[in-house]
């Protein structure tokens, strides 16, 4: 796997859960990163998440929602926003669209969304654009130490 090593595979590595990684020549012009990866990668839209970053009461929360769905922030909190890009990728450690929720600089709060649960695996982004990391969700949750809840909407 040489050259295609992150901070979200080594986790999930030293870890020992089973695991793949999908990769895909990114286009930068792209516009939605997860729809991206469900097209090169010809996967169901409903088991790609997608890694968002929350301000919630002033403390950063990571958020795994579908890619076909939004974020419910009153979910997340009452003084739920969503949080700068800067301020994500510096807690990070990631750029935005390649946003991890294995493998962050500093682990963050975490909240998966409940329809994960419904597959055996599920796509989330392996840190970096165009890496895509296939595991099972409760191996996520388990990693993270991710609350389980309902977050999406759409």
């Amino acid at each position: 796997m040489a050259g295609k090593g992150t901070r979200a595979i080594a986790a999930a590595t030293r870890a020992g859960v089973e695991f793949a990684v999908h990769e895909y020549e990114h286009d930068p012009r792209t516009k939605s990163y997860g729809l991206e990866a469900v097209e090169r990668l010809g996967l169901d839209p409903a088991r790609v998440f997608k890694t968002l970053v929350a301000d919630v009461d002033g403390a950063l929360t990571v958020a795994v929602v579908p890619i076909d769905a939004q974020l419910d922030l009153r979910a997340l909190g009452k003084r739920a926003r969503m949080a700068d890009p800067k301020a994500a990728e510096r807690a990070t450690g990631y750029v935005a669209g390649g946003i991890s929720p294995l493998g962050q600089r500093r682990p963050l709060a975490t909240v998966v969304d409940e329809s994960a649960l419904v597959f055996a695996t599920i796509h989330v982004s392996a840190g970096r654009r165009g890496l895509e990391l296939e595991l099972a969700p409760t191996d996520l949750v388990k990693l993270t130490g991710a609350r389980v809840a309902r977050i999406a909407r759409g």
